[in-house]
């Protein structure tokens, strides 16, 4: 069976709406006579004369009369597939999405997304999880909407991304430590008993090399896997925690915290997601939100 010229629907609708082959023609701006032979194929595809006359009128068949509201819904439908998107009422939208994250993130710029969230759409539900791998996979399938993160050599180029803020690493110990009371030098520093961390974006391996380049090395007493620990064990001993300072600010509470005496690399903190979302216009939304409120509180800090 031939797959129907589906341009017949907008002369259908044309036809019917206005019950004259001539106001259709003006409607479509197609001349009479072009109307009158794209109003025959429609005849010849439907199998029903659609108009016929009624004395100096024309006047729709019974089957044109059944067709009419369908043929007009059908055009709406179309238009609306075909047209852009329009701003998305946020209050009447339920969708939920994952945001892959570090734990420090969620800690620190997580309470105020989902109190903006809960705000401003109140049936969208933000799920974050941890990274356990840095590859495009979730984007890339779906099972992850956006991400945070390092863009570094290994972050896949198809993905999309805008910067966030930059952030730091500091010291960090206990609020009686004996650092607090002192100017911290590189050799001070490297005699403190550190916590390591073994698992983790951000590169311990660079506070070690800044060491060397001085003619120094640190004590490592204990390693943990994460900011978050290695901050819980600083708070209760007399152990130098070093982590980015942006990303454990909620952490880091009632505890000393202080610039190393050396140079690092600074940390560019970027929000990635996969083309396939950009045009989505709640995910658009999520995406200025997220870095509105992240910058925000970034800069507040």
């Amino acid at each position: 069976m031939p797959t129907p010229d589906l341009n017949q629907l907008f002369v259908l609708n044309a036809v019917l709406s206005e019950n004259s082959v001539i106001r259709a023609a003006q409607r479509l701006h197609l001349s009479p006579s072009a109307m009158s032979r794209a109003l025959a194929r429609a005849r010849k595809t439907v199998g029903d004369p659609i108009l016929v006359k009624a004395g100096r009128t024309l006047v729709p068949t019974p089957r044109a009369t059944e067709m009419r509201e369908r043929v007009a819904e059908l055009i709406q439908q179309a238009q609306a597939v075909l047209l852009p998107a329009t701003a998305p009422d946020l209050r009447r939208i339920v969708r939920t999405f994952t945001l892959r994250t570090s734990d420090g993130f969620v800690e620190t710029f997580g309470p105020d997304l989902v109190k903006g969230v809960m705000k401003h759409a109140p049936g969208i539900r933000l799920r974050f999880v941890a990274r356990q791998a840095r590859d495009a996979a979730g984007l890339r399938d779906g099972s992850v909407d956006l991400e945070t993160g390092v863009v570094d050599g290994t972050t896949s180029p198809e993905l999309r991304q805008i910067p966030l803020f930059v952030d730091r690493m500091v010291g960090v110990t206990r609020a009686g430590h004996r650092l607090r009371t002192q100017r911290v030098t590189a050799a001070s520093y490297a005699a403190a008993a550190h916590v390591g961390i073994s698992r983790q974006t951000v590169d311990q391996g660079w506070i070690d090399e800044a060491l060397a380049a001085r003619g120094l090395s640190r004590h490592v007493m204990t390693t943990v896997s994460g900011f978050a620990a290695a901050i819980a064990v600083a708070r209760g001993s007399d152990l130098v925690a070093t982590v980015p300072e942006q990303h454990t600010a909620a952490l880091r509470a009632g505890m000393h915290a202080f610039a190393l005496p050396f140079t690092l690399p600074s940390i560019p903190v970027s929000m990635l997601w996969h083309p396939r979302m950009h045009a989505d216009p709640v995910h658009t939304w999520l995406r200025h939100f997220v870095r509105e409120t992240v910058t925000k509180r970034a800069r507040a800090a």
